[in-house]
């Protein structure tokens, strides 16, 4: 078959080069995909105004709850498809890719409709004030309404990776990016659309590009491909991809709790401006966090399919290679903030407060970040070889456990500097406990 040699390599192929192979693009659309959210808020705050910014910010929370549920799919079932595609179990291959379909549909559909519902006292209940709600729900109505696009666009295209096809999954992602750095400016500055301009960007960007990864899967020559009879869900398929995707799943979960509390604790101690300014730090901070993620997503083909193939030495090998890129990446991330926070901050934004609340936040979230990339890959590689529990306690201990109490206590005496070291500490104390889980797991073999 078409894959079959590219799939098998996985198994012979020497780990350093096989970690560029699929890393690489992903990287690359990891990045791409940071960078279209940056570009996008940049055009917000200059095309509609700081006070957009903000009602941006008060979408996070709701954006990772939707991720939170596509990725309980997407990324539970790609880690199963590596798992069978190392086992040489073609069958049940597909049949992965025809459940992914129809749980994507549904899940997407069903979260649309709820949010959709109760879209107001939703986005109140996550810090919105009376400025910002027009905004925010201008921005949701149109991004819930594609949601179920969404969905199917970031779970096909990890099933294209986990297939032996990472260069494809690279340019799906890259094609979205383009078309939305295309339409992005047009709706915003010629249009003027406002804020709803770049959430029609968004999904028409991800519309074209699901059209293609269908034409792609309609290969009968791939070893996955659209065939009849795997589109009934089975029990087996759907509880173990559900049981591997929990821990993304959980961390988006816990994501949006945190987002909640961060806006706002934000909004009391520092009003409309702070929230504002933990959107840029959001964005910042995820353009190395979105690569550290490719790299994870790089590894997990390989890791899945040495781990079923029983070929433990690869997957030692490649945690060890991905612990060190990560590092380096977060590092290279630390240095850059340090020296040019402020200059980073203003590109967001000609507002002088906000930019001084977005340098001090930004020094203070990446303090730690040279260590955060070894928690990360840690979180990736439990999930990969189809251990979720040590990936949910990663997840849920960095973003829940350790990061709520001190976003609770910190700002009481701190105000907004509390929330900022909230990150500081609760970053350390995961990193450590990446630690010793991952020791514990060694010295098993």
């Amino acid at each position: 078959m078409k894959d079959e040699k590219a799939t098998l390599t996985l198994g012979t192929e020497k780990i350093g080069r096989l970690l560029l192979e699929y890393a690489i693009p992903a990287i690359i659309a990891m990045t791409a995909a940071s960078l279209y959210n940056i570009t996008d808020s940049i055009f917000i705050g200059h095309g509609v105004g700081p006070m957009a910014l903000s009602g941006l910010a008060i979408t996070f929370p709701l954006m990772n709850l939707a991720a939170a549920f596509g990725s309980l799919v997407g990324v539970g079932a790609s880690t199963l498809l590596s798992i069978r595609i190392g086992q040489r179990d073609y069958v049940s291959a597909n049949t992965i890719l025809g459940n992914v379909l129809v749980l994507n549909v549904v899940m997407g559909v069903l979260f649309s409709m709820m949010s959709l519902l109760f879209l107001d006292p939703i986005l109140l209940f996550f810090g919105a004030s009376n400025d910002m709600l027009p905004y925010a729900n201008q921005f949701m109505v149109v991004i819930l309404s594609g949601n179920v696009v969404t969905h199917l666009y970031f779970g096909l295209n990890a099933m294209l990776r986990s297939a032996g096809n990472p260069r494809l999954a690279m340019l799906g992602t890259i094609f979205t990016v383009v078309i939305n750095l295309i339409l992005n400016p047009l709706f915003i500055f010629v249009f003027k659309w406002g804020i709803q301009g770049s959430a029609f960007a968004t999904v028409i960007s991800q519309v074209v590009v699901l059209v293609w990864q269908f034409y792609r899967f309609h290969d009968k020559r791939s070893i996955i491909h659209w065939q009849r009879g795997i589109y009934r869900l089975r029990r087996n398929i759907v509880s173990d991809s559900l049981s591997i995707g929990m821990a993304p799943f959980l961390m988006n979960a816990a994501s949006c709790m945190v987002v909640i509390i961060i806006n706002r604790q934000l909004m009391q101690h520092g009003g409309n401006m702070a929230v504002g300014s933990y959107g840029i730090i959001n964005r910042v901070a995820f353009l190395f966090i979105m690569i550290v993620l490719g790299l994870g997503q790089g590894m997990q083909p390989i890791a899945g399919y040495n781990f079923g193939a029983q070929l433990h030495h690869r997957v030692s090998s490649v945690l060890k290679q991905s612990i060190m890129y990560a590092t380096a990446i977060m590092f290279v991330g630390f240095i850059v903030v340090e020296l040019f926070a402020g200059g980073m901050a203003a590109l967001f934004t000609t507002d002088g407060q906000q930019i001084d609340m977005a340098s001090t936040g930004l020094r203070w979230v990446f303090a730690v970040y040279p260590l955060v990339g070894f928690q990360m890959i840690c979180s990736t590689f439990f999930q990969s070889i189809g251990k979720p529990g040590k990936a949910i306690i990663l997840s849920m201990t960095r973003q829940v456990l350790f990061l709520i109490p001190l976003l609770l206590i910190l700002p009481v005496q701190w105000g907004v500097t509390g929330v900022w070291s909230s990150f500081t500490f609760s970053d350390a104390l995961s990193v450590i406990l990446a630690g010793i889980l991952l020791a514990g797991e060694r010295r098993k073999k």
